[in-house]
């Protein structure tokens, strides 16, 4: 009798059918071709990335391991912080990531901390790398720290030496020191969500926020909402309309929450990733003096185009780790919880379900990846497809979580519960999926039209 331990109707290892040991008698030359090497598919993932970035994939699940997961369920359930007041858990976190080099991860060594070897391949790969990591453990957490990195793009993306020398560098360097010098990024106005998102709706958009030429600058009014760390940020990258144009003259002002007329309304109440507040900030005749135009007058439409182009990246990594995070939530359930005196682990339905969303968290993962390979922040078609895609999937992942543990799934303390609210944004933010869609059809236009003349 065969007592070497196994799942029902599988063999064990050790048993000479099983695929572990069928290949150790083969060739030589055949045998590292068809014997598995490493044991997870993470590390199986891991060990197909270059170099530099699979060194960053293990440095960011070492930190969101050591760093996030004893904070999560705690930075989740707390009351919303009023604006400037950070919890102090939240505060610490934010000095050791300072410290760590994970708020400063953007620009490569000597000017941040990201390697000089991980820049010979696209910056959004390993953004998503990043956020998939820390989603993992916990998604508010990597929002709070990672909505700062969104708010550095714009004055990367504009090309602006001086701004980067002048706002970047020292913020990074007072956060390497250990006092974080957080950014944000404003988009969203009260009166519109997707209009700064999508060109038609931008077209016919009122804008809210107003830029008035006035003697050595401009003089700022308006509100921005939803803003993800707006109520920490000592800049923000604000986009706003010149006075009297439409969109179109949107432009983009580096904001100091020092300036006159500046103020955080308040944090909303809100559903997922709780430990990042959305933030809505008023602009009271803020003066903004040239020198903190960032790129050029009416460049801001461009410049936060690209922006949520390579951010969608991040959105999709995000569905990558939460999806992740459910699968192994399933997974501990179904290995620790029993029926009719044995392992839910060992019934086929189950086993069923979990190797479904084993590959969909493959499949999105690996679209992640094919994407960013090769991503052209130029072009929103394929950032859009990774950002719908992964974050319906990711979800629907995190819905077969909840359907296998039943009513335990909807306990706090289940896990999964967290992850399924922390989930539901990433459909939203960066366009919502609905928009994301409209996008590709957007940058496909000219084909469609071209086809249709054909007939």
């Amino acid at each position: 009798m065969n007592t070497q331990p196994h799942l029902d109707g599988y063999l064990p290892a050790e048993h000479p059918l099983s695929p572990r040991g069928l290949f150790a008698d083969l060739p030589a030359a055949i045998r590292p071709i068809v014997t598995p090497k490493l044991a997870t598919i993470w590390e199986q993932d891991t060990a197909t990335l270059p170099r530099p970035l699979a060194e960053a994939r293990r440095c960011y699940r070492s930190f969101a391991e050591g760093e996030l997961g004893h904070r999560a369920n705690d930075v989740d359930l707390a009351p919303h912080p009023t604006p400037g007041e950070v919890l102090p858990s939240l505060a610490d976190l934010l000095k050791t990531a300072g410290r760590q080099g994970m708020l400063t991860d953007l620009l490569p060594r000597p000017f941040g901390s990201a390697s000089l070897g991980s820049y010979r391949y696209p910056l959004v790969w390993a953004q998503a790398l990043r956020t998939e990591e820390m989603s993992r453990v916990c998604a508010g957490q990597m929002l709070f720290l990672s909505a700062h990195s969104l708010g550095v793009l714009p004055i990367v993306f504009a090309g602006d030496l001086s701004a980067i020398r002048r706002f970047v560098l020292p913020a990074y360097r007072q956060t390497i020191a250990g006092d974080p010098h957080m950014f944000a990024y404003a988009i969203t106005e009260p009166s519109a969500g997707s209009d700064a998102e999508e060109g038609h709706g931008a077209s016919v958009s009122r804008p809210g926020a107003v830029a008035r030429r006035v003697n050595g600058g401009w003089s700022l009014t308006g509100r921005k909402n939803f803003i993800s760390g707006g109520d920490i940020a000592k800049s923000i990258t604000v986009f706003a309309a010149l006075e009297d144009e439409g969109i179109e003259s949107w432009t983009c002002f580096l904001v100091t929450n020092d300036m006159p007329g500046f103020e955080v309304v308040r944090n909303e109440l809100k559903m997922g990733m709780r430990a990042s507040a959305a933030a809505e900030l008023a602009f009271h005749d803020v003066f903004v003096p040239d020198d903190h135009v960032i790129g050029k007058p009416r460049q801001g439409w461009a410049i936060n185009r690209a922006t949520l182009n390579a951010s969608r990246y991040a959105v999709a990594g995000m569905a990558v780790g939460l999806a992740q995070a459910a699968t192994e939530a399933a997974i501990d359930f179904a290995c620790t919880t029993g029926l009719a005196g044995k392992p839910l682990m060992d019934f086929q339905e189950v086993q069923l379900q979990i190797a479904d969303m084993m590959t969909e968290t493959t499949a999105i993962r690996g679209m992640v990846w094919q994407a960013a390979r090769k991503a052209d922040v130029a072009r929103q078609d394929r950032s859009s497809m990774c950002k719908f895609h992964c974050t319906d999937q990711g979800v629907r992942v995190v819905e077969m979580a909840l359907e296998l543990m039943g009513n335990h799934g909807t306990l706090h303390n289940s896990g999964v519960e967290k992850i399924y609210r922390d989930a539901r944004l990433t459909q939203i933010f960066e366009g919502t999926n609905q928009i994301n869609r409209l996008a590709v059809i957007e940058d496909q236009q000219e084909q469609f039209l071209a086809r249709i003349e054909r007939n």
